[in-house]
Parts: C-alpha cells; structure tokens; sequence
C-alpha cells in the first residue's frame, strides 16, 4: 500500500445474486460501480438506479464470484479501471470496514501497490482444503477442494504445500497488475472457474498469486497460520473459555 496525492480512477465490481445492495448509495461518487447480478431479483432499488455511475450485467449463475470477477477482467480487459476494487454482494461479513476502505482509495489516502487484501482474517490452507475447507460449518459434506489443480493448470507449475490468504475474496488490485498476465490467462481462468467444482473457494486462496506474487508472509502468521486484523468479541469469549 502506498500514500498517493491524486486520487486514481476506480471502479468497484460487485459479484451480486440476491443481497441487498442498498450500502451501494454510501459508494463515494467518483467510484464507478459495476455489478454482476446472477439473482433473479432486480438489484437496483430506486435510490441507487439514480446514481451516476452505476451499471448491471446480467450474467448466467455459475462459478460464484470468481466467475464474476474474471468475466469483468475478461470483457475489459484493455479497459481497465487505473484501480479495480472486486467484492461480494454484502462485503461486510469479510470486511466490515469495506466503506472505510473505499473512502481512502477515494479520497487518495491509499492505493493498492499493485494488490490490496481487504478483510479482517488471514488464514491458512492445503492444496485440498483438508485443514480449513473440510472441515468448515458450511461444508456438511466434508468436500474436498482442487486448488491443486487450478494452480497447476493454470500457472503450470507444481502446487505449494500451503496457500496463504485473506478471506472473503475481495481485494482492490492496479490495471499494471492485472495486465502483468496476458488476456489469454484470464480467459483459461475463467473457463476453470465454471469447469473445476468449487473452484471459487479455490481463487479465494490464490487471488494475489493471480494478479502477481503472493503477498501474505507466512511467518507474519501465528502457530495456526491465522492472523486477526481486528478483535472479535466471540473469538475473544472462547479463548478465555479455553
């Protein structure tokens, strides 16, 4: 992250299905807004089909937000925003300081320099997710990822025994990084984030290494290979109950 004195162009691409994008209106107004609607519900709401700026793509539901953020790479590729913030429909579970962060960007107080994490949780996983995706709440299953196999095809190089991450996949990253990589890149990406199952949980762990080098020090990370960029009051209780 770098201080800069004239604020860039930026553009916010919103991976949306059906949340409520009201927070959109908050946006400061020299932020473009683009949003990829795979809900069937209208995502505008009055107040916000108004505001300047704001455009909606449909696209076909598949391949969560990865989808979502490669399509956008792929389509502008040769007109890319000076600086592309990329979030989820309700960015706040992730990164409850979201609107803060725009405001700096906005404002000129910070730049991605060339990638920029946001969230509040850097965490650790395995090329199959066995230490994190396995066994999370929200993966009754017990599914298996195969980052291993989107790292390989698509930077064609042998996986690393971990990847290193903020989670939430959303993240501002510079048009000088993304087009460190050629078009042809962006477009296998894209075709393995429909073709490879979960594959979105899998860009998650790799979004930096995507658009260059990755850019969470692993011995920055605790025994646990997670790090907290904010207290959180039940994270908090179960250690004094521990």
């Amino acid at each position: 992250m770098v201080l800069v004195n004239t604020p860039p162009e930026i553009e916010l691409v919103v991976a949306r299905h059906e949340e409520d994008l009201r927070w959109v209106r908050r946006i400061p107004s020299s932020v473009s807004v683009t949003i990829y609607n795979k809900g069937v519900t209208q995502p505008l709401h009055p107040g916000l089909a108004m505001r300047d700026g704001v455009s909606v793509i449909p696209l076909a539901n598949e391949g969560r937000e990865a989808h979502s953020y490669l399509t956008h790479v792929v389509q502008r590729y040769e007109m890319l925003a000076p600086v592309t913030v990329f979030c989820q429909g309700h960015p706040f579970d992730h990164a409850p300081d979201f609107h803060e962060r725009l405001g700096a960007l906005a404002d000129g107080s910070e730049c991605p320099d060339p990638f920029l994490w946001y969230g509040f949780l850097d965490e650790t996983d395995d090329p199959q997710g066995r230490r994190l995706f396995v066994p999370w709440s929200k993966n009754p299953e017990r599914r298996e990822l195969e980052t291993w196999r989107l790292h390989e095809e698509l930077f064609r190089e042998t996986s690393p025994e971990f990847f290193h991450f903020r989670g939430g996949a959303q993240f501002a990253v510079t048009r000088r990084a993304a087009h460190h990589r050629p078009l042809g890149f962006y477009r296998q990406a894209l075709e393995l984030s429909a073709s490879i199952p979960l594959a979105a949980h899998s860009f998650e762990r790799l979004w930096d290494r995507v658009f260059g080098n990755p850019m969470i020090d692993p011995s920055e990370l605790g025994t646990k290979g997670v790090r907290y960029h904010k207290r959180i009051r039940r994270l908090d209780e179960r250690s004094d109950s521990v």
